[in-house]
Parts: structure tokens; sequence; C-alpha cells
């Protein structure tokens, strides 16, 4: 097992391939305060650089997973000045809010799939999370709800962009007009959340065994997976087929599918390399 340096925010750990981000704030029920923010992409990428890992799960502490963001980061006026130049104090928010955005897409643009276990309430800024994720599984006691709506603001960080693609758009407008709560039986019957557990222990077991499962798989294959689903979420069809054959024909390689061929003809499992190590340019 890996352990990676300690962050203020999480708890991070490695084993059989597979990295565990667990949110542990549970006293202050794992909101989104400044250092979650800053923390969160450097966590990735330090999983991404340092660490064998073909897979993410993200968990959390406590009764809730998150309750979002921490109204602390938008009254810091180091980040958000309270005067001087509207059109200056605009533009400056806009950019603040690009960087929020930046954090949370860290999970989209990371090239291992992520997978997060949600338990408890999954509120405001912690949706837009969960949103970016690649497979979302909770347990009985979750709910959602896009909750800036209820407080005066729209939200701004992935929900209205992202869910969408993941529900129908008439029960995405319906929950962001409302801000009401969903629940973890709605969530499954519209397709939000692959499954629901008893309890955040089974859960938990459940998607660490489908993430070993993913990270027994060819890591090349896996992340060509993820990136042509992604590509063809925002692009056409045609779009989609064409840039799969560019890829195919750089990436494709036989190697993977050899060892596949050898290990079914052997009944072992396959060992396939890990991909390179995703470095700053010219770093070792």
């Amino acid at each position: 097992m890996t352990q990676l340096s300690e962050f203020q925010c999480f708890d991070v750990s490695i084993e059989q391939r597979v990295a565990h981000i667990q949110f542990s704030r549970p006293d202050a029920l794992n909101s989104m305060n400044q250092d979650f923010w800053l923390e969160l992409p450097r966590c990735i990428e330090s999983i991404e650089s340092q660490t064998d890992a073909r897979v993410i799960v993200i968990s959390s502490s406590g009764k809730h997973f998150s309750a979002g963001m921490d109204l602390a980061v938008f009254t810091n006026s180091k980040a958000v000045p309270m005067s001087g130049d509207p059109g200056r104090m605009a533009e400056n928010l806009r950019r603040v809010v690009l960087q929020l955005q930046d954090s949370l897409s860290s999970l989209e643009k990371v090239r291992l799939p992520v997978l997060t276990a949600i338990q408890g309430g999954c509120i405001g800024g912690a949706l837009d999370l969960v949103c970016a994720s690649d497979m979302r599984y909770c347990t009985q006691d979750a709910y959602f709800t896009i909750k800036e709506t209820e407080i005066g603001m729209t939200a701004d960080v992935g929900t209205l962009q992202r869910m969408p693609k993941l529900i129908p758009a008439g029960i995405v407008r319906e929950l962001a007009y409302t801000g009401r709560k969903f629940h973890a039986d709605e969530a499954q019957q519209l397709g939000f959340v692959n499954r629901v557990f008893d309890s955040q222990q089974a859960m938990l077991d459940s998607v660490m065994t489908i993430a070993q499962q993913i990270a027994a798989n060819s890591p090349l294959a896996v992340t060509g997976c993820k990136e042509m689903l992604n590509y063809s979420r925002d692009h056409s069809v045609e779009d989609s087929l064409k840039y799969m054959a560019t890829w195919q024909s750089g990436m494709f390689r036989p190697t993977d599918l050899m060892k596949s061929f050898q290990a079914k003809a052997t009944k072992q499992s396959a060992e396939y390399d890990d991909l390179f190590a995703v470095k700053g340019l010219f770093e070792e």
C-alpha cells in the first residue's frame, strides 16, 4: 500500500492499484472549504503522477457525504474583493468560479476512472462533484439536492452542465428550479446512481470490488474507454466515430491483446504494464 502526503480535507491511500480518497472532516459535515478546493486537484494529480493506481474511489466519513460549498469561500476578501470597480469585481468573480469549476473538472480530466460512494446528504457543491465522476453509488439514506437555488443563487460549478447528460433534462429542470431533495430510490430509478446499498460498509465493499475489477484490465484500454465516452458525450456520433478511429490507429497495439489471450489460455490473470506516469514538462 502507498500513502501519499497528508491533506487537510482527505485521507488518501492506495492498495491493489486502487486509490481511495476519503473526506475526513465529518464534524464539519465535510463541507468544501478553501483547503478542499485547493487540495482536490492536487490530490488527483498526485495519484496520477506518483502512484500505480488505475482507479480512484471517493468516499466520505461521518453521517453525510458533504454539505457542499463552505460559504467562507465566497466571503474571503482575498479571493473575492467586496469593494472596488464593479466591472473589475465581476471579472474577478468570474475567474474564481472558473477556478472552482476546474477543481471539480479534475475528476473528469484524469485518465483514471473515478467512482463515488455517497452516504447521507450530498448537497450543493457536493452534487457538482459527483456529477463529474464516472460512476455513482449510494446508501439507502442518501439524498441529493441542488441547494443553491434555495439560498438564492444559480448552481455554478458543474451540476447544470453535467446532470442533463446523466438524467432526463425535464427532471433536471424540476430539481434545479425547486431545489427539492431527491433520495436514493429516485436517484437509482433515474439512472443517476448505479446501485443503492443498505449500509455504508456494504457500499464500500462492493465499490472496491468493482474498482479492483477495473484495475485488473489493461489500463490503456480503460483510459481509452474514458476518453471516448467523455468525447462522445460532447460531440456528434460522426465526430466521435472519427476520433475513435484516430485513437485506435495511434494507441492500439497487440501487446495487451496477446497478454489477455495468453492469460485465458493458461487460466491465469493477465499482468498489464502500467501507463507512463503523468509528469510536468521535463520533470523526471
